[in-house]
């Protein structure tokens, strides 16, 4: 399970990367949704506060759960919540360049990392899967006897 602070993973993909200074909490949302698709995880993005008044664009996630921490809390208190709570906190990965909680995630021997470190995880998983795979003939050519059914297939054989 990655459980990722919300508006710090925001704050530094909009500060590091000029092409994404537009980019918004659903656009992140929707992102992370495909590259936990990709590798075959669950996660929960927190963020802080009560979000927008229709939350439905973020319910058709399949494998992120997003969560607005509300008026009384706030998204680090959320997260070292679930930190706390998790029977298996080894196999928990907690994202976050926030010293709070990479401490509340190394006391529970949880795996933590920071927001560019998973950013440019996410961005190499999904460039790497969204490529489709070229034929190999493509690379390499076809091979002797094809060419041959082909050039008879078009009438350009010269038997």
């Amino acid at each position: 399970m990655i459980i990722i602070d919300g508006y710090n993973l925001l704050r530094s993909v909009q500060k590091s990367f000029e092409d994404f200074e537009l980019v918004t909490d659903i656009h992140l949302c929707r992102l992370i949704d495909a590259y936990l698709k990709l590798i075959d995880e669950a996660g929960c993005i927190v963020f802080d506060g009560i979000g927008p008044p229709d939350k439905e664009i973020f319910e058709n996630m399949s494998r992120l759960e997003v969560i607005f921490s509300g008026r009384n809390s706030d998204a680090d208190g959320v997260i070292e919540d679930k930190i706390s709570a998790n029977t298996a906190p080894r196999r928990l990965v907690i994202v976050s360049n926030d010293h709070r909680l990479r401490t509340a995630a190394r006391r529970r021997r949880a795996t933590s990392l920071k927001t560019e470190a998973f950013w440019e995880s996410v961005l190499i998983e999904i460039s790497r899967k969204s490529r489709p795979r070229e034929p190999r003939a493509k690379r390499e050519g076809i091979s002797e006897s094809e060419t041959k059914q082909w050039l008879k297939r078009f009438g350009l054989d010269e038997d």
